[in-house]
């Protein structure tokens, strides 16, 4: 009769991590599969499009801010023009 232990280096974490690696390495393989490889997202791309994203916020609100600004301006003329009394 054999008096080993199990080897204490592999636990329930250690196999949780080789799966989740594994898992991730098939998602990645499958993506490019069904994508392309010109088309697999990546940091960089990601970030990218946060930057676009945000640059396209930043018009829109420069936007409606000169619609307001405009808005204000001809509703101050309009007072303006109008008779008191």
């Amino acid at each position: 009769m054999s008096n080993t232990e199990p080897n204490p280096a592999i636990g329930l974490t250690t196999i949780s991590r080789t799966v989740a690696s594994l898992a991730a390495g098939v998602v990645h393989t499958l993506e490019r599969a069904v994508v392309g490889d010109g088309r697999v997202r990546t940091a960089r791309g990601n970030a990218w499009e946060a930057v676009c994203a945000d640059r396209a916020r930043a018009d829109q609100r420069a936007e409606l801010d000169r619609l307001v600004a405009e808005l204000v301006a001809t509703r101050a003329a309009a007072r303006e023009r109008q008779p008191v009394g």
